[in-house]
């Protein structure tokens, strides 16, 4: 067998069985599917935002460096999100997203079989591979397998299943730490992640009619429709972009306490002011920028990417924060992972139902600003109140109450603001958006902690994120114009 039909064989997207491809509900299977590769990362992102505090303690290693088990995961995360929707457009989302559940199930094997910091770093960055072969497709799966009215709804029903994972992977990360190991933190997903590709592959609809090989011409026009055809890869924005990120997460880290020279802040800030203007130039330069400005100064485009962030970063502040605000106050991990549930529980449910408690006839644009400002009451009722096993409970469900009924709305709004065609390239934006969030979200409480204490910087930060909140409430838009949209086609 030569390459190219090897090739052939390994990309080519299988049809799901007659039976299911033919009922009329079959898309509602693919979008759990999606739901469950939702699941699974955001089940891996609140556990390790509770595992924190037990990876220091036993790799002997201060929270500034710990964090960047984190971090990693997230910075490859943002740098692959946008070149692999652009791959996903060639290659065929299906494929695409199965491969996910494979990387990200084998990292995870690796990653509890660490043996040190640095390697569960690397270990992490490489399931970050499989998560971004997951997410940068979870979105356009789903805007492109539903109609066009279900679309709120579709979305909703993934931003619950995230909202699920998130709310189990406290509570289940401290029984974990407290009763076997953190090494099973990351052992959890390999049964998750080989359950995932079976029931992608026969629930999902392939993408393509017939696999894409490398260096064959492709006519099929089942590509990006303009958005992948023509021109070399961006390898230089990515670069940028990735060394963008990279200096501000490290330039917050070295101010959190990582042992760096004290002039490396500065040092790291400003190269990263650099590089995310060069990264501006470039994009609009480039002949396949990995950020679209044509997608990006579409109408509603801009501030809904500005608004996923803001909202990623009110979700993922207060998940980091909790456990170490709880540890202070004398609260045990289990008791602690039980409380901070609570925000991503809530979440769960008001992207779910909680609609149903607004008046008939919201638009998104109403939803969004509402949701903004429920999540930054919360988050202000929770700086002014002491901490304490219990008193976090009523705003952690306000602001987790918001936040819920916020993201799948502005979601909604920037998938129908964006051409069909690009649907992989900007729901793999959207994801990078998210996931700069929860960079931030992460970085950001433990630069306060360090700087002013558990207590004081605490409060300083969920201050600051109830202002931010308000930030997104004036940057809501409604979406300059909404494509027409195909109707779930593939089998």
């Amino acid at each position: 067998m030569n390459a190219t039909a090897l090739a052939t064989r390994l990309l080519a997207e299988r049809p799901r069985p007659r039976g299911i491809a033919g009922w009329r509900h079959a898309h509602w299977l693919a979008v759990g599917t999606v739901c469950l590769g939702a699941f699974l990362g955001q089940l891996t992102a609140g556990i390790t935002a509770l595992v924190l505090p037990a990876l220091g303690g036993h790799f002997r290693a201060g929270f500034a460096a710990v964090e960047w088990v984190a971090l990693a995961y997230l910075l490859v995360l943002v740098a692959l999100l946008a070149p692999v929707g652009r791959l996903s457009d060639l290659v065929g989302r299906k494929t695409m997203y199965l491969g996910g559940f494979a990387v990200f199930a084998l990292a995870s094997l690796g990653t509890g079989f660490a043996g040190g910091l640095w390697i569960l770093v690397a270990c992490r960055a490489v399931q970050a591979v499989g998560g971004a072969m997951m997410q940068a497709n979870s979105v356009a799966l789903v805007a492109r397998g539903v109609p066009g009215h279900a679309m709120r709804r579709a979305l909703g029903i993934q931003a619950a299943a995230q909202g699920l994972g998130l709310a189990l992977g406290p509570s289940l990360g401290g029984l974990l730490v407290e009763h076997a190991s953190w090494r099973w933190v990351f052992w959890i997903n390999v049964p998750i992640g080989m359950f995932g590709i079976l029931a992608g592959w026969f629930l999902l609809p392939r993408t393509r009619a017939r696999a894409w090989v490398p260096g064959v011409a492709d006519g099929d026009g089942g590509g990006g429709g303009g958005v992948t055809g023509g021109g070399r890869f961006d390898l230089s924005g990515l670069l940028l972009l990735t060394g963008a990120s990279t200096a501000l997460l490290l330039a917050l880290s070295t101010a959190s306490g990582l042992p760096l020279p004290g002039w490396a802040a500065a040092a790291l800030l400003l190269a990263s002011a650099l590089l995310t203007l060069g990264l501006v130039r470039q994009e609009r330069r480039a002949a396949r920028p990995i950020l679209a400005p044509g997608l990006v100064n579409t109408p509603g485009v801009r501030p809904g990417l500005a608004v996923a962030l803001i909202g990623y970063l009110l979700l993922f502040c207060p998940l980091v924060l909790g456990p170490v605000l709880l540890a202070g106050a004398g609260v045990p991990v289990v008791r602690a992972g039980l409380v901070i549930t609570l925000l991503p529980a809530a979440f769960a449910l008001a992207a779910t139902v909680g609609g149903a408690l607004l008046p008939r006839g919201w638009s998104d644009v109403d939803r969004c600003r509402l949701g903004a400002a429920v999540a930054g009451a919360g988050l202000l009722l929770l700086a002014l109140l002491p901490v304490g096993a219990a008193t976090p409970a009523g705003p952690l469900l306000v602001a987790g109450y918001g936040l819920g009924l916020l993201l799948p709305a502005n979601n909604a709004l920037v998938m129908r603001a964006i051409p069909p065609q690009c649907s992989a390239v900007g729901g793999g934006m959207v994801n990078m958006a998210r996931s700069l969030g929860t960079a931030l979200g992460t970085a950001l409480p433990v630069l306060g902690v360090h700087l002013a204490g558990a207590a004081s910087g605490g409060r300083t930060v969920l201050l600051a994120l109830a202002a931010v909140a308000v930030l997104a409430v004036a940057l809501v838009r409604p979406a300059g114009r909404t494509p027409g949209r195909s109707e779930p086609g593939g089998a």
